[in-house]
């Protein structure tokens, strides 16, 4: 069907204007501020920041782009060495950035928290020994490779925060970005762990607010010295652009010529399985006959709960697999012996024992499905 003129334009129009509304009514994502300083969330690190400020330690945060760190451009090694401390990175070791690795090298200390890592089978949350006591660590992800590294904090999975050298100066990776998160207020081990991390060989600490979205106001006087063009492109407005630019070309090509036959609807199919069973618990529900349904689901629930458990398809006596369940789940044994007494009585139960029952069998289900 060939679109008119007018109409061509409308629907142009209408899209632009849904993408639009999108955009400035869809929530902001706030995964930038998670490891911010000036953040109370769990996530953030403000507590941490105000510890190490009542303990005095040279502390500032950084909201310049990392050229201008400090001596950055200069080629001689620094004497006030400086640590620059950034939190949910996100990357992999290769992440590091060009400006970063010169400014290591002349001497200064990176700390990165939140290093991407291969998960392991170790515990999510599990605690560490340290000099500064029990340390506390959400992750399971661990490095594995130790070749050239110097571990400073691990388990039997892997390291958790370890050094490498780099040059005249050494870069400190962390597998967890909360290792002094706001969540580890009472948590001793964490805040002087990292105030640690952060202070050996160092004169300045500089946490990276940058990347945070925090600017101080020269970094944002000189940012917002630029065209339009390329403030656009740095906004959620120049990707919406490239889409609107892509839909009206595709409306132009199809006013201009059809891309194909028309294709016919076709019906679905009736599932004949489904079908029959929704017939017959219908049946069954008119009947009353929940006794029937109990004995039957049952009798296939203690069927495929006796395979799951590895005892073959055979029937067992109760007391077999009920000592089965247990010693492979480590749960109740009232938990099991509860459904099987109830479709072993000789009454019949009321509509909401039976939906109750049913749940129950749902949930050991559910218990075999985790221990597996």
């Amino acid at each position: 069907m060939r679109l008119s003129r007018r109409n061509f334009w409308f629907l142009a129009i209408a899209l632009g204007a849904l993408i639009l509304i999108t955009l400035l009514a869809a929530p902001q994502n706030n995964n930038i501020r998670n490891g911010s300083t000036y953040s109370r969330a769990p996530s953030g690190y403000g507590a941490w920041y105000a510890f190490m400020e009542k303990q005095e330690i040279p502390i500032q945060r950084w909201q310049k782009p990392l050229e201008k760190l400090p001596e950055i451009n200069n080629n001689q090694p620094t004497n006030t060495p400086t640590t620059l401390l950034r939190i949910n990175s996100g990357f992999g070791e290769i992440g590091m950035f060009p400006q970063e690795r010169r400014w290591v090298e002349k001497g200064n200390n990176l700390v990165i928290l939140g290093l991407r890592e291969p998960v392991t089978e170790a515990s999510f949350t599990t605690r560490q020994e340290s000099a500064f006591g029990k340390v506390t660590i959400s992750t399971t992800r661990r490095r594995k490779e130790l070749k050239n590294i110097e571990e400073r904090l691990g388990d039997r999975f892997g390291a958790i925060v370890w050094e490498k050298k780099l040059g005249n100066g050494k870069v400190i990776y962390a597998t967890t970005p909360y290792l002094g998160a706001n969540a580890y207020q009472n948590e001793p081990g964490n805040y002087k762990f990292l105030a640690e991390l952060v202070s050996e060989d160092s004169k300045l600490i500089l946490v990276n607010e940058y990347i945070h979205g925090y600017k101080d106001k020269e970094t944002i006087v000189a940012e917002n010295n630029q065209s339009w063009v390329s403030y656009l492109a740095k906004t959620p407005l120049f990707p919406a652009f490239l889409q609107l630019v892509f839909i009206l070309l595709i409306l132009i090509l199809a006013n201009l010529r059809r891309f194909g036959q028309p294709t016919k609807l076709t019906t679905s199919s009736v599932n004949n399985s489904e079908a029959y069973i929704q017939a017959l618990a219908s049946v069954l529900e008119k009947a009353e006959t929940r006794e029937f349904v109990l004995e039957t689901i049952g009798k296939e629930e203690q069927l495929q709960l006796q395979k799951a458990l590895g005892l073959g398809q055979t029937p067992v006596a109760k007391e077999t697999l009920v000592n089965a369940w247990v010693e492979q789940t480590g749960r109740k044994v009232t938990e099991l012996e509860e459904v099987l007494q109830i479709q072993s009585k000789k009454r019949r139960p009321s509509e909401q024992d039976l939906l109750n029952w049913l749940e129950k069998w749902q949930k050991i289900r559910q218990e075999i499905f985790n221990f597996r």
